[in-house]
């Protein structure tokens, strides 16, 4: 690829699909690689998230002036692509090997959920456009592959992919901000208390009910993401269905 077709495309493209980096224009052998700058950043982001991850900050890490980063890397955009891209993975194995649609559509989902859990700071990180970067689209080919094997077109199972995808991501945000704002010296036992009567006095019945009962709480369990995808996959069910019965 010729460095005037590299201009026009978006941030860290080309180094995502291997292309070589730009020219050393400070005439220095490189004593790193592409692949150890993101390494170095994944770790910086895992532990501090993407908004506290800067390039001098990261040129500390390995050992590089705040200059010579840019000989690998030219621009924080361009590392945000490269690290997400990374931290995302390959897609799981098993969703080529379910059962069924809607079982292999729940194992890629819970798979982002999951895999956002382990990298929290994925659920900030801008959304520039339709994945570019090899194991995105990977995630994107594996679930258009079930959702087009299901009967439906390209366009519509990229569609529900986009739905699935937004879902995952919600659902992992709110359980790490949930997560992050748990404090211990807050009682359940005590806000019920507290509140319960209150919620009574408002006409608030079925809330104050729920609480009485332990229904209410702020926490995400897996049975609160499996029956909020079983209700969009049961959406996507009535599409498929629809698309058979009119063949």
């Amino acid at each position: 690829m010729s460095l005037t077709d590299d201009a026009h495309l978006p941030p860290g493209l080309a180094l995502a699909w291997g292309a070589p980096a730009k020219s050393n224009r400070l005439g220095r052998k490189p004593t790193q690689s592409v692949e150890q700058i993101v390494d170095a950043a994944l770790e910086l982001a895992d532990a501090d998230g993407f908004a506290a991850l800067s390039m001098p900050k990261l040129a500390q890490k390995i050992g590089l002036t705040a200059n010579a980063i840019y000989r690998y890397v030219r621009s924080r955009d361009e590392l945000l692509v490269l690290i997400g891209d990374a931290a995302w993975g390959a897609p799981p194995d098993r969703v080529a090997d379910a059962p069924d649609w809607r079982a292999a559509a729940a194992i890629w989902t819970q798979a982002m959920v999951d895999r956002c859990d382990v990298h929290p700071w994925l659920c900030d990180l801008p959304i520039r456009g339709a994945p570019m970067t090899p194991n995105l689209l990977g995630w994107a080919e594996a679930i258009l592959k079930v959702l087009t094997g299901a009967g439906l077109s390209p366009s519509e199972g990229l569609a529900c992919a986009l739905l699935l995808d937004g879902y995952a991501r919600r659902i992992a945000s709110a359980r790490r901000d949930v997560r992050d704002s748990a404090t211990t010296s807050v009682q359940p036992a005590a806000v019920t208390r507290f509140l319960e009567p209150r919620l009574q006095e408002l006409g608030y019945s079925i809330l104050a009910s729920m609480m009485a009962g332990n229904e209410y709480s702020d926490e995400i369990h897996d049975a609160d993401v499996t029956f909020g995808l079983d209700r969009i996959l049961d959406g996507i069910d009535v599409l498929i269905t629809q698309k058979r019965s009119s063949v």
